[in-house]
């Protein structure tokens, strides 16, 4: 393929693009398929000669939707969204044009600088404090890795980058137990080790105990430990549970301990004024992590990470090898010292573009209007005879289950994902399997996520 067959393609991959849209809620949300079902349509190995794109168009339209699960599907109620709206996708068309390596300044002047500018700009949309700097990584387990990465240096005064953690004291990590699996992936990965990642009880509002955090880290420091840091959580996955931020920031700090609070989620709902004594502290920490790519409409991947002071961070993740340097510029930021790649993509441009095209107000709308009808979805499921809202929303999140306990909840749930109208995924809360309901997809109506009461209520017939 060259680029005059390129402009044909991508004008009729837009208007496949347009109809796949169109006819998503004629979809079902999750495919009919089995593992391996695809694998096994296709040939065994790649092509010696080219082949016309004509041909390649072909199979693509007949295997590789059918077999998708469909993420911007209007009632796609499972995990978080990941979200992209369609003045993202054109900037992700651009980006991928460009197709620049973004790893320094001088590599990708503009990526580099609208980066800076547009998450000042989303600073302020969230009410963060001005000292907060920020950059874009892919996702909030690598933004969650960095942070920690960074609490073990500083803990360890940065000896670990070159001594390695050999002979050096037994480094403590402290989380609500409602923390993501990404801050046991991130002890794991950063050599801190799982069974040094010490879960906090939560009390019954599902948030830290701050008497609990500080008693462990005084035990652990009577022990010959060395503590390194708290993970906080702001809207966790499992039930969207809020940790007291400024009393854990405030037990951290009597400890000289830095922070991180995992907002992944819940983040994006700060730009509402009303939502944002649910984080109230905040300002307090030392790293925030917000997935614009969640709830706000910016194309996968996107992972904003507040700094409170950039430094330590840089310090830990930067490298400036000779080929790496550019001449005459010590001053300029290369955000790959900010991250652990060292190859970025242009992310601030899909961000930029949605900003611009839905507004603040816009955005905030969307948010509120999830909020309010998960929030009507959850009193209309009340009403079914039979069914327990088991935790109760959490902006836009909440738990229900059967009362016939945990096989008759699970057989609904697999008989509502096999019907296709919705999808929807589990956890479990207070020691019993519940249904997990997330409203948050860009493009859902009311009608969209009203929908899960209409298919419960026909699956309890």
């Amino acid at each position: 393929m060259d680029h005059d067959q390129l402009r044909e393609w991508s004008k009729r991959a837009a208007d496949w693009a347009h109809g796949y849209h169109a006819g998503l809620r004629d979809r079902p949300v999750r495919p009919r398929v089995e593992p391996g079902a695809l694998a096994a349509a296709l040939p065994a190995a790649a092509p010696e000669a080219p082949e016309p794109m004509a041909a390649i168009w072909a199979d693509f339209e007949r295997l590789i939707p059918p077999a998708m699960t469909h993420w911007q599907h209007p009632r796609f109620f499972a995990y978080f969204p990941a979200n992209a709206a369609p003045a993202s996708m054109l900037a992700e068309q651009l980006a991928n044009a460009m197709a620049a390596q973004a790893m320094l300044w001088q590599t990708a002047p503009a990526a580099t600088e609208l980066e800076q500018v547009v998450l000042r700009w989303l600073r302020a949309a969230l009410g963060l404090a001005p000292h907060f700097t920020g950059t874009i990584h892919d996702s909030a387990t690598t933004a969650t890795l960095s942070a920690v990465l960074t609490m073990r240096e500083r803990a360890l005064t940065f000896a670990g980058l070159t001594a390695g953690l050999s002979g050096m004291p037994r480094l403590r990590i402290y989380a609500s137990a409602e923390a993501h699996s990404s801050v046991d992936k991130a002890v794991r990965i950063a050599g801190i080790g799982q069974e040094n990642l010490v879960k906090i009880p939560v009390g019954a509002d599902r948030a830290i105990r701050p008497g609990a955090l500080a008693g462990a880290i005084a035990a652990d420091r009577a022990a010959g430990y060395l503590p390194a840091g708290v993970v906080l959580v702001a809207g966790g996955t499992a039930v969207g549970a809020f940790d007291r931020i400024a009393d854990g920031v405030a037990v951290a700090k009597a400890a000289g301990l830095p922070v991180h609070v995992d907002a992944a989620w819940a983040g994006s709902a700060m730009l509402c004024p009303e939502f944002r004594s649910l984080w109230a502290g905040v300002d307090g920490a030392d790293s925030v992590v917000v997935n614009p790519h969640k709830w706000l409409g910016a194309q996968f991947d996107c992972a904003v990470q507040y700094l409170a002071d950039p430094a330590p961070q840089v310090r830990t993740l930067g490298l400036r090898p000779d080929y790496l340097q550019t001449p005459g510029r010590d001053e300029i930021v290369n955000f790959n010292e900010w991250t652990v790649p060292l190859g970025r993509r242009f992310r601030a441009l899909k961000l930029w573009f949605v900003l611009r095209a839905y507004g603040l107000e816009g955005l905030r709308t969307r948010l509120r209007n999830h909020v309010a009808w998960a929030a009507r979805l959850r009193d209309a499921l009340a009403a079914l005879p039979g069914v327990v809202i088991v935790t109760e929303p959490s902006l836009s999140l909440f738990t229900f289950a059967l009362a016939a306990g945990d096989g008759p909840t699970e057989d609904l749930l697999r008989r509502i994902n096999d019907d296709g109208r919705v999808y929807l995924t589990q956890t479990r809360a207070d020691g019993r399997f519940v249904i997990r309901v997330q409203v948050g997809q860009f493009d859902c109506t009311e009608d969209d996520v009203m929908t899960v009461a209409a298919v419960v209520r026909e699956m309890l017939g």
